[in-house]
């Protein structure tokens, strides 16, 4: 089917089988593997957020409660710099990579040429709608890839802007955006992909999981977690203060690698628990309900599951809940019951639990009685302190002395392991995530190898000889 053919054809449920069959064909022509083509594709994404911020900003304002300033700041911001440093060193990652050839199969050449794996289906979470729709893309346009996006529609003010830039910019024979809810989903999973890339939490990952496997697709799963924050009495606390009123009530909460919980040493516990006090009330104000860079709670679900968590420890600051406004107010939780779901399941909002600890063993008791966390982050300017617990918990990526900053560092891989994820992007991570990395190796026709095939004869003895000397080279 040709470019022009694809175009007419309508993007839904119906024709989820035509828009791949239509990204088949285009694929198969070899144009996406061309480096200016995809370049070009890129730069065409880039135009068209410039284009459209003002739709992007009143959107997330829509969907989330949030001001222009974070909506830059954690949605076009940071997919523009993925894509600013992609392009600068797209070409560099696609190069073929010479390795080493063994020497008992010398004399040839060795390499690893990355290639593009086919189609693509991206499906976006609510959280952070733009970004972790448009990261990931600009991964796989990097790697060659012709792509399906599906965003959330529980943000449908942000899904549907991102179906216009892409209905507007780009022919759906190379991206297409599909709209919809859970139906929508299970059509698109009922189809063969070559990758898929999923943001969102750990049960429908599980169901993308086994929808895959019945394919053999190779996945990427960016889930969540409880991720801990371990505050030592060798930390600055008023860094400390400043840096978890960020990281914790940015986007209300809703942040799959926000602190979820804080361990603090009981020496200190006490003046950071009125640091926080008095750095959130400074943030957001007397009332944080009237401050305008405040977000809100995706929807009454949600926020009537935050709110449960309340009964599970003393709420020694905030606790407010308004269900007609999505509002839940920065809250602090003390004495949280360990057992209790607001230590066992993920929060997801701005709700954050303080547990004292005495000793750094018991610190690591309560974190490794958890599933591995997508992120840790440790508070202390002890170096030893840090790589105790840097060296004994399992994490998908961690962070000292800050929060959730090295997501937007595009020469560290993201990703979480074990129930917090499976893969990795960013940068060039995220380029070979969505790259098939081939194996090529090379010999030269003129030259045979004589111990290679029957008749053996006493080739066993000289194998052997030449295995031996070959641990000295």
């Amino acid at each position: 089917m040709s470019a022009e053919a694809a175009k007419v054809i309508p993007v839904g449920i119906a024709n989820v089988a035509k828009i791949i069959d239509a990204q088949r064909a285009f694929f198969s022509t070899g144009a996406t593997r061309s480096l200016d083509y995809r370049a070009e594709q890129l730069k065409k994404l880039g135009e068209a957020m410039q284009k459209y911020e003002a739709e992007i900003f009143a959107a997330l304002k829509a969907d989330l409660g949030k001001c222009e300033t974070e909506t830059f700041l954690t949605e076009i911001a940071t997919t523009s710099e993925e894509l600013r440093h992609t392009l600068r060193h797209m070409r560099h990652w696609a190069q073929p990579r010479t390795v080493p050839t063994s020497l008992i199969v010398q004399p040839a050449k060795s390499e690893i040429r990355p290639e593009p794996k086919g189609v693509a289906l991206i499906i976006g979470p609510w959280n952070y709608p733009f970004n972790l729709i448009g990261a990931p893309l600009v991964a796989s346009i990097s790697a060659g890839n012709c792509n399906v996006v599906k965003p959330s529609e529980l943000a449908p003010a942000t899904s549907a802007v991102i179906a216009k830039i892409v209905r507007e910019n780009f022919d759906p024979a190379f991206l297409a955006c599909v709209e919809g809810g859970v139906e929508v989903s299970t059509a698109l999973l009922e189809q063969r992909f070559d990758h898929i890339f999923f943001t969102g939490g750990t049960g429908v990952g599980r169901i993308i999981m086994e929808k895959a496997a019945k394919f053999l697709t190779p996945v990427t799963l960016e889930l969540g977690g409880k991720s801990p924050t371990i505050v030592t009495k060798h930390a600055n606390l008023d860094h400390t203060a400043n840096r978890l009123t960020w990281g914790k009530f940015v986007n209300a909460g809703q942040t799959c690698i926000a602190p979820d919980y804080l361990l603090v040493e009981r020496s200190v516990a006490g003046p950071l628990v009125e640091k926080l006090k008095a750095r959130i009330t400074k943030v957001y104000g007397q009332n944080p309900k009237d401050s305008p860079d405040y977000a809100r709670i995706v929807n009454q679900r949600h926020l009537k599951r935050i709110a449960s968590y309340l009964k599970d420890g003393t709420v020694a600051f905030g606790g407010e809940v308004v269900e007609s406004e999505r509002y839940i107010a920065p809250t602090l939780v003390t004495q949280p019951k360990l057992d209790a779901p607001l230590m066992q399941e993920e929060i997801f909002g701005p709700v954050l639990p303080i547990v004292e600890y005495n000793t750094p063993e018991e610190a690591l008791a309560i974190t490794q009685a958890r599933d591995q966390p997508l992120a840790m982050y440790v508070f202390s300017d002890k170096a030893s302190e840090v790589e105790y617990f840097l060296d004994r918990q399992t994490s998908g990526d961690a962070c000292v002395n800050d929060l959730m900053v090295h997501f937007g560092n595009s020469s560290l891989p993201f990703g979480g392991i074990g129930p917090s994820g499976l893969g990795a992007y960013h940068g060039q991570r995220g380029f070979e995530e969505f790259s098939h990395m081939r194996s090529v190796f090379t010999r030269r026709m003129h030259f045979e190898m004589p111990l290679y095939g029957a008749p053996y004869g006493n080739k066993l003895g000289i194998l052997k000889r030449a295995m031996k000397l070959l641990k000295y080279l």
